[in-house]
């Protein structure tokens, strides 16, 4: 996608803002919420990563408004390079993803300001004005989500199964050796140590091995509401499920979701409704997750098609963008769910498929 030039009329003393967001209808709504906005001026808009740092040397603006899942951006990377090339540059994140580990990872290599879409336009209004004062924006939701993760990283309550198995880890025995050890099955090793990983905040059995030395505490008591945190997934049939969404990223992270709770389920994914519909066709989906914005196309449009052409898949529309109209006609088209992709979480999709799939 190319380099949009937005004509407005500059002032001395303006505040000149670069855009950047894959959606157009995006990037209209914010242009309207700023525009009442003294001594600013939205110089530019860019749909995707490979046209943003021509931008930006073209147009050397105050401040980037950015969601960072556009195609071809990697998120750290790109922001710590233009970060160095650009120290004084403002950057505030406008992004539907409310994950405390992302959002971290962001703050960390430079942005001044991180605001979650579904907030209203008038905090949005306010994020602006913040960040280009040189103060740094967090949506107030995110702010009590990154405090609890810091207390969930000093505080760590495990079971006493976990307390096993981390044991055995930090000693150096494998899956299959802990399973023999504690007469578990590999698959069930798998997915404590998963959990355990996320509660640590580590990456690898390495990573969970030095934690475990330098935090002995862990293996030393039990929290009795830790022996509840841990359930089984249930066991599930072989299950058929499509993901339509333009977001490659996304796609991966529901994916890698999905996989976690339901690991034989079999995954299929289509950036758009071509692609779904011919999917469809091949494999008949027990579920569709269908996202309301397919890049330029609609997808309440793809799920009244998706319906046709496989009249047994139950089709589940997600949107980052709470619309009431949205849920109506989507309902209307044939989905028989419209979720928040914020409350898209494991607990729900564990819901969503399992209900589908009986």
């Amino acid at each position: 996608m190319g380099i949009r030039r937005t004509e407005w009329h500059n002032t001395p003393m303006t505040h000149r803002i670069l855009l950047a967001d894959d959606h157009a209808l995006v990037r209209a709504g914010i242009r309207n919420a700023l525009a009442g906005l003294p001594d600013l001026e939205i110089v530019g808009e860019v749909g995707d990563g490979s046209s943003l740092e021509p931008a930006l040397a073209q147009w050397q603006p105050d401040c980037l408004l950015i969601d960072v899942t556009m195609p071809a951006f990697e998120p750290v990377t790109a922001i710590r390079r233009i970060r160095a090339r650009y120290p004084q540059l403002r950057i505030l994140v406008v992004s539907a993803y409310d994950d405390d580990v992302y959002v971290q990872g962001l703050l960390g290599v430079g942005v001044n300001g991180y605001h979650l879409k579904d907030q209203p336009m008038s905090d949005l209004r306010l994020a602006v004005m913040r960040v280009l004062d040189g103060e740094r924006w967090i949506s107030s939701s995110l702010v009590d989500k990154l405090l609890h993760a810091k207390r969930v990283t000093a505080v760590t309550p495990l079971s006493t199964r976990q307390q096993d198995i981390l044991r055995l880890l930090a000693e150096g025995l494998d899956n299959r050796a802990i399973a023999q050890r504690l007469n578990l099955s590999i698959k069930t090793v798998e997915n404590h140590l998963t959990r355990l990983y996320r509660q640590l905040h580590v990456q690898s059995r390495l990573e969970a091995a030095t934690h475990v030395r330098e935090h002995p505490e862990l293996l030393a008591h039990v929290s009795p509401e830790a022996e509840t945190m841990f359930i089984e997934p249930p066991p599930s049939e072989q299950a058929v499920i499509l993901v339509v969404d333009d977001n490659g990223r996304y796609r991966n992270q529901l994916r890698r979701t999905i996989g976690k709770i339901f690991p034989q389920t079999t995954i299929y994914e289509a950036s758009n409704t071509a692609e779904a519909i011919h999917l469809a066709a091949r494999i008949t989906p027990q579920i569709a997750f269908v996202d309301v914005v397919l890049g330029d196309e609609d997808g309440i449009r793809c799920t009244r098609r998706l319906r046709l052409q496989s009249p047994v898949t139950r089709i589940v529309l997600i949107s980052a963008y709470p619309d009431r109209e949205f849920h109506r006609l989507g309902l209307e088209a044939g989905a028989i769910a419209f979720v928040d992709k914020k409350d898209l979480d494991a607990a729900t999709l564990q819901q969503i498929i399992a209900d589908a799939i009986g």
